[in-house]
């Protein structure tokens, strides 16, 4: 069974990590981080929570390379898709 990284996944990592989502959701995902309210110290903790929880190691220049939910969203999957292969 494969797995997907989902925008509810980012939510509920967003939660834990930093206490609040930024309101991420399906309408949200092409809005930036920052004008989202989220910053770089929240996404860095989800960087670390998605390397634990799916196994996936972001680079630090993912936070520089990542501007909306929907491009973190997709570059975990990259890595989950990855995994799977090798």
């Amino acid at each position: 069974m494969s797995q997907s990284f989902t925008v509810d996944d980012l939510a509920r990592i967003l939660r834990e990590g930093a206490g609040e989502d930024g309101g991420i959701e399906q309408s949200t995902l092409d809005i930036s981080f920052a004008e989202l309210g989220l910053e770089s110290l929240a996404l860095l903790e989800a960087t670390v929570l998605i390397g634990q929880q799916f196994g996936v190691d972001l680079d630090d220049s993912v936070l520089t390379d990542v501007g909306t939910p929907r491009e973190l969203i997709r570059v975990v999957n990259e890595g989950l898709a990855a995994t799977a292969v090798g």
